[in-house]
């Protein structure tokens, strides 16, 4: 069963601490506008600002040695990212669509790091959640993983519109396009999901899908 590590307490409690300790002046700065595809950072970049997502969405990637991408993790609207205790990124973070962004800087006072934990602990679990996935062996499981996530992240809901292409999915799942429109095209064909266009996704039976996760 697809279930959080953190609870929704725990998530909802630290994100009042986000908001009273981190985004502190947070309100009054300005919004950057990211384009579809475009850098917000890359890898080898000198880090030291956090990201937070206003609107759409970010995905964050590493590039492999043989030349393949590996997605690490999307960030959707009242997400934070780029909260690492180090020089320069190991990563790159692109736009999804039209995006919008609000930063801080992470030299500002030991007080944005203590306000950001919460947000630090939450990406610390979430990676280690896509690792679990990734390390399944079935692409339908991986799929299925990766729907629950989706509807976990919009508010528990059986339908939702992916922000990413299957390009983006297949790179996160570490699957290829073409396996990951077979696994969906299997779980529709069973009855467990309907397709609605390019990225919208329904879920008929959710229990179906835990259990294909257990």
């Amino acid at each position: 069963m697809h279930t959080s590590l953190l609870p929704s307490s725990r998530r909802f409690t630290g994100a009042i601490h986000v908001e009273r300790r981190a985004q502190g002046g947070l309100e009054s700065r300005r919004i950057s506008s990211f384009v579809d595809g475009q850098s917000i950072y890359s890898s080898g970049e000198k880090a030291g600002q956090a990201y937070h997502v206003e609107y759409g969405a970010v995905r964050v990637y590493r590039v492999l040695a043989n030349g393949r991408r590996q997605i690490l993790a999307f960030h959707f609207g009242g997400n934070w990212f780029g909260l690492q205790n180090e020089d320069l990124h190991r990563s790159t973070a692109e736009a999804i669509g039209v995006t919008g962004l609000k930063s801080v800087s992470l030299h500002e006072g030991p007080h944005i790091w203590q306000g950001l934990f919460p947000a630090v602990l939450e990406n610390f679990v979430s990676a280690q959640e896509h690792q679990l996935v990734i390390g399944r062996q079935s692409a339908v499981e991986r799929v299925a993983a990766f729907l629950l996530e989706m509807s976990d992240r919009s508010g528990h809901s059986h339908r939702f519109d992916l922000f990413m292409p299957r390009t983006d999915v297949a790179d996160y799942l570490g699957l290829t396009i073409e396996t990951v429109s077979r696994s969906l095209t299997k779980l529709k064909n069973k009855g467990i999901i309907k397709l609605h266009g390019a990225r919208g996704i329904e879920i008929v039976e959710y229990r179906v899908l835990q259990n294909l996760c257990l």
